[in-house]
């Protein structure tokens, strides 16, 4: 039996997955994967090709995975309602808050201070992971991972701070997730919370003097006509999450489930082992075209570090409750000279690699 579907914008109807009691992996079916950001030739765009053709693969033609790129089926907030009502089937995206306000543990300031930690703390058995599992599950997500892109910083026109006091009367965009926009408030930016869509725009018209959070590739590759400066500040972990709408998986017999959760692993394995050179050649080639890349002293960041986990982490804790805090308290690294460097200077580790296979 073959279940079809037509999509037409946010007009994508759940596909009629039906399973077979008496045998395997029979039927076939369609699926819409998508994302809010990143063009066919992104990042984000060549993994979700790469789901998509894994998936295509190991089901022998059965399970199609339809990809659409950033702004064909809507906005970021729009796209996530329709994950979690089962409209649009798989994402790689960064989750709304919404929902459930725990889903901002991915966006806490300072949570992780270098790649190794990064790799440790969002791994199949990292800290990180196995507090997640449960919050999206309650959500009606299924959760594969997450697709790390690196570690976020704040991009300006015009001039750039590299500590609070600089950074007083610049307006920054900051996405409208808890608590990015408290983040960047603290760091002493003026943050003004705007969808991806409509950063461009107000660029160019003055509605704000940079963005923040993102990894350079974003600023360069979609914003460099407007932005002259990138200041690695490190606040975030900026990674997007590879996710399923439990509706979907729900109707999906254990060998189908397999499929889809094999190819993620993949998808995610490949983008821990080359996110960090990634960056580092966006870095370069923002650089190239004139946009000035600076990384604070380790005096620089210490400050925004203490400052940022001193004000952000308490409305972290009322918003998400002691028990999360204890544990992002008991596993967030102590930053300290060499921790508090761009990346602390180390790409991942072929072995932590193999693990994430």
């Amino acid at each position: 039996m073959i279940h079809t579907k037509t999509v037409s914008g946010l007009a994508v109807a759940l596909a009629m997955l039906v399973p077979a009691a008496s045998r395997a992996s029979e039927d076939s079916y369609k699926l819409v994967l998508t994302s809010e950001a990143g063009d066919r030739n992104s990042p984000v765009g060549e993994a979700m090709r790469t789901w998509a053709s894994l998936i295509n693969e190991k089901s022998d033609g059965r399970i199609v995975a339809d990809v659409f790129y950033q702004g064909e089926l809507g906005g970021q907030q729009e796209l996530f309602d329709q994950l979690v009502k089962g409209n649009i089937h798989l994402m790689i995206t960064w989750p709304q808050t919404s929902y459930d306000p725990r889903i901002g543990v991915n966006y806490v300031p300072y949570l992780v201070m270098g790649w190794e930690d990064a790799v440790v703390s969002f791994g199949d058995d990292g800290w990180v992971r196995k507090l997640m599992d449960p919050v999206y599950a309650d959500i009606g997500m299924k959760y594969f991972g997450p697709f790390p892109e690196g570690f976020g910083g704040i991009a300006t026109k015009n001039r750039y701070a590299t500590s609070y006091e600089e950074a007083q009367g610049l307006k920054v965009r900051s996405q409208p997730i808890f608590p990015l926009p408290q983040t960047v408030q603290a760091m002493g930016f003026d943050a003004v919370p705007i969808d991806w869509a409509e950063v461009y725009t107000s660029l160019q018209t003055g509605v704000v003097d940079g963005d923040s959070s993102n990894v350079i590739y974003w600023d360069y590759e979609y914003f460099r006509d407007q932005l002259d400066y990138f200041v690695q500040t490190s606040h975030n972990f900026s990674s997007y999450s590879l996710l399923m709408s439990a509706k979907t998986w729900d109707e999906l017999d254990a060998e189908d489930r397999e499929i889809i959760e094999s190819s993620a692993r993949e998808v995610i394995a490949q983008q821990f082992r080359a996110a960090k050179a990634e960056d580092d050649k966006w870095i370069a080639a923002a650089q190239e075209f004139g946009m000035e890349y600076i990384i604070p002293t380790p005096e620089e960041k210490a400050a925004w570090v203490e400052r940022v986990r001193n004000e952000v982490w308490p409305q972290v804790e009322e918003a998400l409750g002691p028990e999360i805090m204890d544990t992002i308290r008991a596993n967030a690294t102590v930053p300290d000279a060499d921790t508090t460097m761009r990346d602390a200077g180390t790409a991942m580790p072929e072995a932590d690699a193999a693990e994430q296979e």
